[in-house]
C-alpha cells in the first residue's frame, strides 16, 4: 500500500528541514518550511512508478514550490526507475523522482529545479493554511479509505468531546473552540443537536465519533477561516 511509503518519505523531507503532513488537499504529502511564505512541497506515492503517478503529480504542480513522485524500488531493477525516458520525463516537467528500498531507505533518482513558478496561488494557499491548522500528523498520506482527519475534522471533535459530558451553552464552547458557533450551526457531520436556543447536545453520530476519535477536551481549538469549511 502507498501508506508503506508515506514515513520513509517524510523522513528524507524532514532531514532536509521540512515539516511534513500527509493527505492534506488530495495530496499524499505535503511539506513546509521556512514563512512568509513557506517553501510547499508535494510528493505523491504509488507503490510502482507509473502514468498515473506523474498524472497526479501535473494535476498538484501548481500548486507547490517542489513536486516530487515516490514509489518502490523494483526487486529486479526492471521497473520504470531503471527506465530512461520515464525519469527524463521527470526531468522536463521539473518533478523529482524518489524510490524506497525494501529496507525503507530513499534513493534520490532525480533532483527537481531549485526552483518553480507558483501557477495557482489560491490552491497552494489553502495547502499552507489546513498544514498549519491540523494538529499534527493524523493521516499517513496515501490512505484512501477512511475519512480525512482534517483541521475541520479536529475542531468538531473537540466540540463533541465538550458535548460529551450534556447540554452546553455555546458561549461556554466558545473560549477553548473560537469556531463552535459556525461548528454546531452546520452541523456538517451530523453530530449535533439543538436542545433549545443557544444550547447544544450530542447525537448517537457524535457518540459513535467519539468512540472512533478519543479526544482530550482541554485541547484548545485555533480559529478556522471561513474558506477551511467548505473542505470539511
Amino acid at each position: 500500500m502507498e501508506t508503506a511509503l508515506y514515513l520513509p518519505v517524510k523522513r528524507f523531507l524532514e532531514n532536509l528541514g521540512f515539516s511534513v503532513k500527509g493527505e492534506i488537499g488530495g495530496c499524499d504529502v505535503v511539506a513546509l518550511k521556512g514563512d512568509d511564505p513557506p517553501v510547499v512541497v508535494v510528493c505523491e506515492l504509488k507503490q510502482v512508478f507509473n502514468l498515473e503517478l506523474l498524472l497526479q503529480a501535473v494535476d498538484r504542480a501548481g500548486a507547490c514550490d517542489e513536486v516530487w513522485v515516490a514509489a518502490n524500488l523494483s526487486a529486479r531493477g526492471k521497473g520504470r526507475e531503471s527506465d530512461s525516458r520515464y525519469r527524463n520525463l521527470c526531468r522536463r516537467l521539473g518533478f523529482g523522482m524518489l524510490a524506497v528500498t525494501s529496507a525503507g531507505d530513499i534513493e534520490v533518482l532525480v533532483r527537481p529545479p531549485t526552483s518553480a513558478p507558483r501557477k495557482n496561488p489560491k490552491k497552494r494557499s489553502r495547502l499552507v493554511i489546513e498544514h498549519q491548522r491540523r494538529k499534527g500528523d493524523p493521516v499517513a498520506g496515501g490512505s484512501t479509505r477512511a475519512p480525512i482527519m482534517t483541521a475541520y475534522r479536529q475542531q468538531a471533535l473537540a466540540c463533541a468531546s465538550a458535548l460529551s459530558g450534556g447540554p452546553k451553552r455555546v458561549r461556554d464552547l466558545r473560549a477553548e473552540i473560537p469556531d463552535a458557533p459556525k461548528i454546531l450551526q452546520r452541523n456538517v457531520y451530523g453530530w449535533f443537536d439543538r436542545a433549545e436556543r443557544g444550547v447544544y447536545v450530542l447525537t448517537k453520530a457524535g457518540l459513535a465519533a467519539l468512540r472512533r476519535w478519543p479526544q482530550d477536551i482541554h485541547m484548545t481549538q485555533v480559529p478556522l477561516p471561513n474558506r477551511d469549511m467548505v473542505n470539511a
